[in-house]
């Protein structure tokens, strides 16, 4: 039996070279037994030498590998440093192992990597540092309680985001120090050796209440994203538990404010919450398409409208416009309102996505269709402009508007020309987007399926009260 003993229990260079030299010895991974520093070794395994005693050629492993292995050792799992050797051992018969994700031990390793992963954004997300004073002026203390081994590989992203700070992060199994020139490190600390608070908390506080939006409360997606485990370090979860428990009734309050009846005469600021609502939009960034768009394209038209069409999203006009279906297929949408009876002045137009998505293609930006995590993150604002119209009837024009509506993915084939009822309980039709017109090459397929779009258009405009 070789027992390989390892300076650290997140040393991947140290455990590279030991599972080089076991490799070179033909050592079977099941013959091995893997420690850390000073603990305990195997009382029934004789002790034989931990380095290499031939020299055979070694062989090359992928860049994957070796990346998934950097993760994996990181990992509090202990047996990581045998699996990794297995896998190692059979990459020298099966090159292309790594690339078997059906494979149970790549499976495993994966899923080692992936919670390492997970805790290091958890350190850089949930990390707070609190102001103290010592001999050199003010130091920032942190304390921070990690599931896996990442102290040391998180040093470089906290000393070039806070290079001119002097600060200290205290782990329960190694502390990192940086003096503004050079890092160091110490031994392992305690929460008691953490300040407790600092006088810029109260601030923060403060700010953390003024801008929560029980709008936006999601708590089970909280939860998942920031586990209660992290809100003791953090000052501002201090307040997360009231601000939930409140927010409920501040929910109510901000849709009975929004849902003025304008067209039965009582209230009068819906359109001044429409046009909060809309300013709150240009400023939205809950998903990637805000930074390559020029701006948010919102809905316009009557906030008392009976008909609200929602399309899928902005297309290149519309981006630099700021005002939704001015381009080509705002142009066969005005043509078929028309002729349908309808008075678009009369109608609210609106998208599933307000932002533009496109892939650039020289000059030219090319429209790319939203995905589910886009359509799911910018459905918060399509629900608030139909709890401020209240239309009667709305009608999704194409599947991303359909998916928006109902929180699924519908069938236009299947769902067009019915009367369906939304989750909210309103009446809505599904419909083709005036641009899948566009792209029709048959002129007689065209002419058809236009002539179709109107009728769909009728039949919602008939289903008014």
């Amino acid at each position: 039996m070789r027992i390989i003993t390892l300076p650290a229990p997140d040393d991947f260079d140290a455990w590279r070279d030991a599972a080089r030299g076991l490799i070179a010895d033909n050592v079977p991974p099941d013959q091995v037994v893997w420690q850390v520093g000073d603990q305990p070794a195997d009382l029934f395994g004789a002790v034989a030498a931990d380095t290499p005693t031939t020299a055979t050629p070694r062989f090359n492993v992928s860049r994957a590998f070796i990346d998934l292995a950097r993760s994996v050792i990181l990992s509090n799992d202990p047996e990581r440093f045998a699996l990794l050797h297995t896998a190692l051992d059979r990459l020298r018969h099966q090159p292309r192992l790594i690339e078997d994700q059906a494979d149970p031990l790549i499976r495993r390793l994966d899923r080692l990597a992936k919670a390492v992963r997970r805790d290091i954004h958890k350190m850089r997300a949930f990390l707070r540092f609190r102001e103290t004073e010592d001999a050199e002026g003010p130091r920032y203390v942190a304390w921070f309680e990690p599931e896996h081994h990442i102290v040391r590989a998180n040093a470089a992203f906290f000393v070039n985001r806070f290079t001119t700070m002097r600060w200290s992060i205290l782990t329960p199994e190694v502390s990192l120090h940086w003096d503004g020139k050079t890092l160091s490190e110490g031994p392992g600390a305690s929460k008691a050796d953490a300040p407790e608070g600092d006088p810029t908390e109260a601030v923060w506080k403060t700010y953390y209440a003024s801008i929560f939006n029980p709008a936006r409360v999601k708590i089970g997606a909280m939860l998942k994203e920031m586990p209660r485990k992290y809100w003791k370090n953090m000052p501002e979860t201090a307040l997360v538990s009231e601000l939930i428990a409140g927010a409920q009734a501040r929910e109510s309050g901000m849709i009975d404010t929004a849902k003025v009846d304008v067209r039965s005469g009582r209230g009068g600021n819906a359109q001044a919450a429409w046009a909060a609502l809309r300013e709150e939009a240009m400023g939205c960034t809950r998903c990637p398409l805000h930074a390559p768009a020029t701006q948010t394209v919102f809905g316009e038209g009557p906030v008392d409208a009976a008909l609200m069409f929602v399309g899928e999203q902005p297309g290149d006009q519309e981006d630099l416009a700021g005002h939704p279906f001015v381009g080509p297929a705002g142009q066969v949408f005005d043509r078929a309102v028309a002729e349908a009876g309808i008075d678009r002045a009369t109608a609210y137009v609106t998208n599933a996505v307000k932002h533009f998505k496109f892939e650039p293609r020289g000059k030219r930006r090319i429209h790319s269709s939203p995905n589910a995590g886009e359509i799911q993150a910018c459905r918060w604002w399509v629900e608030q402009e139909r709890l401020l119209i209240q239309p009667q009837v709305t009608v999704a024009l194409g599947a991303t508007a359909a998916r928006s509506l109902f929180g699924r993915v519908m069938t236009i084939g299947r769902e067009r020309g019915k009367a369906l009822t939304l989750p909210d309980g309103g009446m809505a039709f599904i419909t083709v987007h005036p641009s899948y017109l566009l792209r029709l090459p048959d002129p007689a397929a065209k002419e058809a399926e236009y002539a179709r779009f109107v009728a769909d258009l009728k039949l919602a405009a008939g289903a008014l009260g």
